[in-house]
């Protein structure tokens, strides 16, 4: 019997998800507000974790039920058969959502489910699991709107963003979910040259060539939280686990270039494409954004995240470098694909690249754009008034 599963994604990046579970073919897949739902066997939920790129959580959903108040909830929790996910000696944590419902407080659904689950062991073997809110055995997540409640399990543990190739954060890096929807929206085919005029620490261009060599984004990842699941078969993980490695392969001529002004982003880089398994794949360079490589009918890709001027002053300083940057671009990069990443309406205004498609997305609690497109090459429009 198949089961139903919702694959979660940070705002906006829908769209894309839905894209890569349909690649999957994932069965009776529908794009919904937050992320995709499919359904199928658990395996696919291993599949589903092993392989999307953009998803930061793969739920499974065991039940739902009306909960008008305490009671009802509790009542609800109680009428699923928690020895299917659980043993009296594991550990468990709930997360509970609560909205437009009459019992309002998110830890109190995530107390009353944590109630319903331990109280059932306890009634039939006498004792009752464990809370352990850092490496449980089972992840739980309540989620109640409209005084109805959905129970889903967790099978991914900590966020899919977490690859497990990362060994340097740098400033403010971008997550890696959002740097794999960054390549794959900007239709990128894998063979053509991908510049990052700004790689910081290189999260878009270790991206860039696992989504080139095919190369399954869960690979390094030390566990997931349906390894803990009863009835678990590590032998079939195993040969999934197996498949994905054989089927990875780089193209024979790869062009990803990198660049930024700071040394230290830069071994924080060189350590990430090393740790990654793509250290001979990417050059990097330290440059001036700006400087980055452009030759006539090249037909490249430009994926990168500019800083945005989040402290006071800094828009200002950094107006005049998206002013040049656009003014390069239309100049010499006519044909190239660009996927540029801004937090900051005022800075995206300054590139002066009117005609790109611009989809709001978020990076983190930041309100951004994704401006994507080709580029024309056109002269630009007459600059605005002020700034």
């Amino acid at each position: 019997m198949n089961a139903h599963f919702f694959a979660t994604c940070a705002p906006g990046l829908e769209p894309v998800l839905h894209e890569e579970v349909k690649r999957l073919r994932l069965g009776k897949h529908e794009r919904q507000v937050g992320g995709v739902a499919f359904q199928g066997r658990m395996e696919d939920a291993w599949r589903a974790n092993l392989e999307l790129r953009t998803a930061v959580r793969v739920l499974m959903r065991i039940a739902r039920f009306p909960a008008k108040d305490a009671d009802a909830l509790h009542r609800g929790a109680s009428d699923v058969d928690w020895s299917r996910f659980l043993s009296a000696d594991g550990s468990l944590v709930v997360h509970g959502h609560a909205k437009d419902s009459v019992i309002d407080h998110s830890l109190f659904v995530a107390q009353r489910v944590k109630d319903a689950v331990c109280d059932q062991f306890r009634a039939r073997e006498g004792k009752r699991p464990d809370v352990d809110k850092h490496d449980p055995d089972l992840r739980l997540v309540a989620h109640l709107s409209r005084n109805r409640c959905t129970l889903l399990v967790d099978t991914s543990g900590s966020s899919l963003h977490k690859r497990g190739w990362r060994k340097f954060q740098g400033r403010a890096p971008l997550a890696e979910t959002l740097a794999a929807a960054m390549v794959l929206r900007s239709g990128w085919d894998g063979r053509a040259p991908l510049i990052d005029p700004f790689c910081g620490s290189g999260t878009i261009l270790v991206e860039a060539a696992h989504i080139a060599g095919d190369v399954a984004p869960g690979l390094a990842r030390a566990s997931f939280a349906f390894e803990r699941l009863p009835g678990f078969r590590a032998d079939r993980w195993q040969r999934m686990r197996e498949d994905a490695k054989k089927r990875a392969r780089f193209p024979s001529k790869l062009t990803l270039f990198g660049s930024d002004r700071s040394e230290d982003a830069l071994e924080g880089a060189r350590e990430n494409l090393a740790s990654a398994g793509v250290a001979d794949r990417v050059e990097l360079r330290r440059q001036d954004a700006l400087a980055f490589p452009a030759k006539p009918n090249w037909n490249a890709w430009i994926v990168t995240n500019p800083p945005y001027g989040e402290r006071v002053g800094e828009v200002d300083r950094l107006w005049p470098l998206y002013r040049e940057l656009g003014d390069r671009l239309r100049a010499e990069c006519a044909g190239y694909h660009l996927a540029l990443l801004s937090g900051n309406e005022k800075l995206a205004k300054a590139l002066r690249l009117d005609d790109l498609e611009r989809l709001a997305w978020k990076n983190g609690a930041i309100d951004c754009e994704l401006l994507v497109g080709e580029l024309a090459g056109e002269p630009a429009a007459p600059e605005p008034p002020s700034r």
